[in-house]
């Protein structure tokens, strides 16, 4: 009995589009192997189209881009204040060819088109700092004290490099505390915002945004608070959903208002585990009114929460603002790609992410710098920086399998998931010129996710998971083509519509 694949999903037809062959431009490769002998290297020739729907052995992903799902904000890591710290010590030569290669979009580069900064330190600074400390036992309700003084000797300038190679880079922010006068408890980590200092903190933000734009540093969204569930980094600072409510309706939400700014409100921040928090937070009417962004990390739960807070809010952006990939190192220190790059690049924008940024953008050999007691001791980060030298870790890799092809507008698309169903045709044995089908109920493709450029470039991310090597089959418009990836193997497809 012979057979040959028809399609992957219910809802997409085959069509006449075997005519359109002579249209087709060869598929372009980029893989990463498991043992660092390919990293983000263009393979062997190109791959070529051909017609029809190949042998049937092996079921298709079937890309589809007359399905489209989010537009994608784009790809990138936080430049957290350590991590500005060490580019800040490189030479001015040095500095400015590791920016380049993170930030531009020639060939070769990464491409990166969003970042995360923090308001204040985050646990991955030399020491903690706001931009209002004050004596023990004082304060400045009138923020006379406000400034950007650390992060002008380290971010803004690192910051100001990077615009000039990619001014259209979208920045979000995040704080991991208010200032100690604020809080509950006078102390930087754990401790909540006092009540009657919720319309001060408030200003506090707004005077960061155009603090910041002053400096030439457009803040496009800020989330309210990094990890708000979690009192165990130093600095950190501990919310309740309703209160997080209250803070954007009656404060937040109204001053930037008032004061003309376009920076969106992202609330949560924080693990996938918990959705009932956003949604809560939302059930507030009058926190929702302001609210434009949900925010997500990964360290517990399942991205399938974003889809479910996808599903009851469409109207609300969802986005994916932090996950460390601890590994470090290349060559053989890339064996777990495949695995980062499903968790992070397939996982993340198939449950509706309009974004991924990762866990940071640098560290030192030592994995610092980091505060004591709650800093984080082996978040390395993209690339580890040794003076003037630096390496790429998987996370450098991970990231730029979307990064470097995914520009910010581009579209995810249709593209065959695991779970979908798939359709074979067979030859009926009695009659050979008449077909059959036979539904499977999974197709079994290796992970998977699609995009398409405002260039009309078609991106597939596959990567193979498996403990064998997989022939990976693509059917578009009719037509095929195919390439075996090995066990734990990344590959990035491109080609034009």
């Amino acid at each position: 009995m012979k057979s040959k694949v028809l399609l992957l999903a219910v809802s997409l037809t085959l069509g006449a589009s075997l005519p359109l062959f002579a249209q087709f431009h060869p598929v372009e490769c980029y893989i990463t192997s498991p043992d660092g002998t390919m990293l983000l290297s263009r393979d062997r020739g190109p791959l070529e189209f051909t017609p029809g729907l190949g042998d049937g052995k092996n079921l298709p992903i079937v890309v589809d881009p007359r399905q489209k799902f989010q537009e994608m904000i784009g790809f990138g890591y936080a430049l957290t204040g350590g991590s500005a710290e060490l580019m800040m010590k490189m030479s001015p030569s040095a500095r400015k060819g590791l920016i380049h290669e993170l930030f531009s979009s020639d060939e070769g580069c990464l491409g990166i088109s969003h970042i995360r900064l923090t308001v204040g330190a985050s646990d991955m600074n030399s020491f903690v700092f706001s931009y209002d400390d004050m004596p023990e036992g004082e304060e400045d309700w009138d923020l006379g004290h406000f400034s950007l003084s650390q992060d002008l000797v380290d971010v803004v300038p690192v910051m100001k490099e990077i615009l000039k190679v990619n001014p259209g880079l979208q920045i979000i922010a995040s704080p991991w505390s208010a200032p100690a006068w604020m809080k509950t408890t006078g102390d930087v980590r754990g401790g909540q915002l006092r009540a009657q200092c919720y319309d001060v903190y408030a200003r506090y933000f707004v005077r960061y945004i155009e603090e910041m734009a002053k400096e030439g540093i457009h803040i496009s969204a800020i989330t309210i608070q990094n990890e708000p569930l979690n009192s165990r980094n130093t600095p950190s600072m501990f919310w309740f959903p309703e209160q997080q409510g209250e803070f954007v309706g009656k404060h937040l939400g109204p001053r930037l208002r008032e004061r003309g700014l376009d920076t969106k409100i992202v609330i949560f921040d924080h693990n996938c585990d918990r959705p009932d928090y956003p949604l809560s937070v939302l059930s507030d009417n009058g926190a929702a009114q302001y609210v434009d962004g949900i925010a997500f990390h990964h360290y517990m739960g399942s991205p399938s929460a974003m889809t479910w807070v996808h599903q009851a809010r469409p109207e609300v952006d969802i986005l994916f603002t932090e996950q460390m990939i601890v590994e470090r190192g290349e060559g053989a220190q890339t064996r777990q790609i495949a695995s980062t790059v499903k968790r992070m690049l397939v996982d993340i924008p198939r449950n509706w992410s309009r974004n991924v940024i990762l866990w940071n953008l640098a560290a030192d050999p030592s994995a610092g710098p980091h505060t004591g007691n709650g800093g984080c001791p082996f978040c390395f980060g993209a690339v580890t920086i040794d003076g003037d030298n630096y390496t790429r870790n998987i996370a450098y890799y991970t990231l730029a399998h979307a990064s470097a092809f995914i520009p910010s507008g581009s579209e995810r698309i249709y593209s065959t998931d695991e779970g979908d169903p798939g359709i074979v045709l067979f030859e009926d044995e009695q009659r050979p010129e008449v077909d059959r089908a036979i539904r499977y109920d999974r197709a079994g493709v290796l992970p998977n996710v699609a995009f398409l450029t405002p260039g009309g470039k078609v991106v597939l991310i596959v990567s193979n998971t498996t403990s064998s090597s997989v022939p990976v089959k693509v059917q578009y418009k009719g037509m095929t083509f195919g390439r075996s990836l090995e066990s734990g193997a990344v590959a990035t497809f491109i080609w034009d519509k």
